[in-house]
């Protein structure tokens, strides 16, 4: 356990000093976002593209790593919602985010620099199979329900699918993925000053993302009903992993996929164990879930360090 937390407390005291050099005043937390653009739009794409285009096709797509996180993602979601209407009564927007925050994982911002220290060589080909399920698949289809229950119901379904569709195309993070699987699928050799580049941004992602990701916490707060959001944050952090633990070792080996490796396993539990998307209150203020959001992603920053100790302990060998 000692050396779990060898782990873990590095990546939170990064968090920590990002949000102290916020709160001090020695950054803005407008600064914050620009660091995020930064880790969002050259590094991320950057260490993706690298992490996929030096390796052959056969390494990168794996099916059972892609349909673990996807159908266990997609199960979270589904309950979630069933039970954010059936049982607690809430409204189509409400349950959507509801879902979406028990459903789509920081992956960028944290949970690639758990990886790097966890499952360094699968680190990057996790990261980048992450931004196909969550980017391609959870995102769109959970903005399209938000905008199907704001409309109260109605139409809006092809148009939102439209707009996403256009967004997508320009987002950097799938724009790596794509082209980093040009590369890859091609064999074309990349000269060595490209690849040191490329590099060079690469390694800025880390310690930039999160410490960004703690100065993004000043100014959020308690207030908006903390208790309410306990149960998403136990959704998130314990569900969304047992949902994927759960696909990845009963429902896979019935439909004849073949096993995932050991490290593989290990990122796809823990890049769901990991909060919810940084986004997250950004997304749900248009909706009118911006206090609630921003609550539930504050304790679940907070409390990820205690669960996320223990599902990397669950899946070290002993």
């Amino acid at each position: 356990m000692l050396e779990i937390l060898a782990i873990t407390c590095p990546i939170y005291l990064v968090v920590l000093a990002g949000y102290l050099a916020t709160r001090s005043g020695l950054f803005a937390r407008a600064d914050m976002q620009v660091f995020g653009k930064f880790v969002f739009n050259l590094a991320l794409p950057a260490l993706i593209f690298n992490a996929l285009a030096q390796r052959h096709i056969s390494d990168i797509l794996h099916p059972g790593y892609l349909l673990s996180y996807l159908f266990g993602s997609l199960l979270m979601l589904t309950l979630a919602f069933v039970i954010g209407r059936r049982l607690l009564g809430l409204n189509l927007v409400r349950s959507t985010f509801l879902a979406m925050g028990v459903s789509c994982s920081n992956s960028s911002f944290i949970g690639f620099p758990i990886l790097m220290l966890m499952v360094a060589p699968v680190a990057g080909v996790a990261l980048g199979l992450n931004v196909i399920v969550e980017n391609l698949v959870m995102l769109p289809l959970l903005l399209a329900m938000a905008e199907h229950g704001k409309s109260g119901g109605g139409g809006a379904w092809h148009q939102v699918m439209r707009q996403s569709a256009r967004r997508l195309m320009k987002n950097p993070l799938v724009m790596s993925v794509t082209a980093g699987l040009v590369i890859s699928v091609a064999q074309i050799p990349l000269p060595q000053p490209v690849v040191r580049s490329v590099n060079l941004f690469a390694q800025a992602s880390g310690g930039l993302s999160l410490f960004a990701i703690g100065g993004m916490l000043v100014g959020l707060s308690l207030s908006a009903g903390w208790q309410r959001v306990v149960p998403l944050v136990a959704g998130k952090l314990i569900g969304h992993p047992l949902a994927v633990l759960l696909i990845s070792s009963l429902l896979l080996p019935l439909l004849g996929v073949a096993p995932m490796s050991p490290e593989l396993r290990a990122a796809a539990l823990l890049m769901a164990a990991m909060p919810m998307l940084s986004i997250y209150p950004i997304l749900a203020q248009a909706y009118g879930e911006a206090d609630r959001s921003a609550t539930a992603l504050l304790i679940c920053m907070v409390a990820s360090f205690f669960t996320l100790s223990g599902w990397m302990w669950l899946v070290t060998p002993h």
